[in-house]
């Protein structure tokens, strides 16, 4: 006994050097549990410490330390992942030797995502390695990374409950997650109208400097968020995806010679388009029939597509980041061979839109604040903008393949 003291304060004054000594535990050498076959609790470490500097060389073990941490912080339920199981015997083992209060340490899965990498260590090597912007950048599947993106608490918490607590090592769908983000937005965030890749249309038969405001509502799950007013003018942009010169089966939307209905507007029919050099579109020529104001037919005759729009004249410049998968598997650790997790990176999961063109409602965004854009999902102010400079981050489109699956699943009686 005075001899392993003597080397204990030894190795705390920084007499030997790293690895030369350990600390043991005396238990069972014959234990069919590895971890409590006299395990390490001190080993030497001369490093510089955040605290301490380089005055202490000796620190704890995981397994010596946890249950102490619980107890210090009198921690009831210490809740942790299955591979902690065959710790449990040494952690009650330590708690009971040294009449500590008695924390009782609890297993279950991990949460684990599709397309998404949990590990603090592996997060912290694309942080450190410039994949991505930060801990807080909105493709990471930290709680700041998803508070930039535009996830609700509430979101995250029923996303939780519904995933439910396992003693099964599983996988979950990242597509159940952006259902229950889908379905708070839903409730909560107001409509508004955005353009992300702007095409010009011009309404030739529309009063040169007309300005109309068209009442658009702000959120059709909610009558308490009320209405607002939207400026319509001779000059528009709508989504480029929104017109084709040669329509494909099965588009409906603005081509030569079609009629659809702007959103909260008119019905309007293209006459004629405008090419640059390389024969691609850049402007759109309408006429609209202006006894359909608000999007009315009074003579009865149906449109099969409604497309929204923003007034040329009366629109805000915003720059827009569209956010995708961070990898392109499902399981980003399945690598080839020679390589890692790192490998699995999408490139595209950042597509950053500069010359997106907004309603003028939101020309003055508060970062933090979450709205549809009608048509093509939800997005989220971004601390990086300012007055007059508004910077949105896509939370998730308004696809919703979540619902579809578990649609599917039920009907077929089984359950995610």
């Amino acid at each position: 006994m005075e001899e392993n003291l003597n080397l204990l304060e030894r190795m705390k004054a920084g007499e030997f050097p790293d690895g030369a000594r350990v600390l043991r535990a005396k238990i069972d050498m014959a234990s069919p549990n590895l971890n409590m076959r006299d395990p390490v609790m001190y080993r030497i470490l001369h490093a510089e410490h955040h605290r301490t500097g380089d005055k202490w060389c000796i620190y704890p073990m995981y397994d010596f330390a946890h249950g102490q941490s619980d107890s210090i912080e009198k921690i009831t339920y210490s809740m942790c992942s299955l591979e902690f199981a065959d710790h449990q015997p040494l952690y009650n083992w330590f708690i009971q030797q040294l009449g500590i209060f008695p924390s009782q340490q609890i297993e279950f899965d991990r949460l684990s995502l599709t397309y998404t990498i949990m590990s603090k260590r592996k997060l912290r090597r694309l942080v450190e390695e410039g994949h991505v912007a930060g801990w807080n950048d909105p493709r990471m599947p930290t709680l700041s990374g998803m508070r930039r993106r535009g996830y609700t608490p509430e979101a995250i918490r029923n996303f939780v409950g519904a995933a439910g607590v396992s003693r099964t090592n599983g996988i979950v769908e990242l597509a159940m997650l952006e259902h229950y983000v889908r379905e708070d937005l839903n409730k909560r965030a107001p409509r508004v109208m955005a353009v992300l890749k702007p095409l010009k249309v011009v309404l030739d038969n529309y009063p040169e400097n007309q300005v109309e405001e068209m009442e658009a509502v702000n959120n059709p799950e909610d009558e308490s968020a009320g209405k607002r007013r939207v400026p319509f003018s001779k000059v528009l942009y709508i989504e480029q995806d929104d017109f084709r010169e040669v329509p494909p089966k099965g588009y409906f939307r603005l081509s030569p010679g079609r009629e659809v209905r702007l959103r909260y507007g008119y019905l309007v029919t293209c006459t004629s388009v405008v090419k640059n050099d390389k024969g691609e579109v850049v402007e759109v020529h309408c006429s609209y029939d202006p006894a359909t104001r608000g999007g009315n037919t009074p003579d009865g005759r149906k449109v099969k597509s409604t497309i929204h729009w923003v007034s040329a004249k009366h629109a805000i410049g915003a720059e827009v980041r569209v956010y995708d998968n961070l990898f392109t598997k499902e399981n980003p650790d399945e690598a080839e061979e020679g390589k890692d997790f790192v490998s699995n990176l999408n490139s595209n999961s950042l597509e950053i839109v500069r010359s997106a063109k907004l309603e003028p409602s939101l020309a003055n965004v508060t970062p933090g604040v979450r709205y549809q854009f009608e048509r093509l999902g939800y997005f989220c102010a971004d601390s990086d903008s300012a007055p007059g400079k508004p910077v949105f981050n896509r939370t998730v489109a308004l696809k919703d393949t979540w619902a579809k699956v578990e649609k599917k699943q039920s009907g077929k009686g089984r359950t995610l």
